[in-house]
């Protein structure tokens, strides 16, 4: 069974920096396709950024995000990495880290396609 544990969160002033980490375990990594997802009170769970697995990693972020989160993965430890920086208080949400094996370009950004999901982690952007 695939489990997801996602750690890193935190608060962090505005224009800080925090990086999340989600390890994986109960089956092999390398194939599985990894997004980060994240859930605000009263919002909708919204795509955050993805990267594919397969040895192909390729990677990009939601545009609300992009030129201040990157995500990564280190297939040898499983894991893989939401950098955050420029933080606004508009990122304060809970993230989840989630996986899947059966998604297509056109599915990468919908919470549905993933099969897995991690309990969360909280980032707060607050002065």
């Amino acid at each position: 069974q695939v489990q997801l544990v996602e750690s890193g969160g935190g608060l962090v002033p505005p224009g800080g920096s925090l990086r999340l980490s989600c390890k994986f375990s109960g089956q092999s990594f390398n194939p599985y396709t990894m997004g980060w997802f994240r859930l605000a009170p009263g919002k909708e769970r919204e795509f955050v950024a993805v990267i594919t697995g397969s040895g192909r990693s390729g990677s990009f972020v939601a545009d609300s995000v992009k030129g201040r989160f990157t995500m990564s993965r280190d297939n040898a430890q499983s894991t893989v990495y939401l950098q955050m920086n420029s933080l606004k208080p508009e990122d304060t949400a809970v993230y989840y880290c989630a996986g899947g094996r059966r998604l297509i370009t056109s599915t990468l950004r919908l919470p549905s396609a993933y099969d897995y999901w991690g309990p969360g982690t909280q980032v707060t952007v607050s002065s």
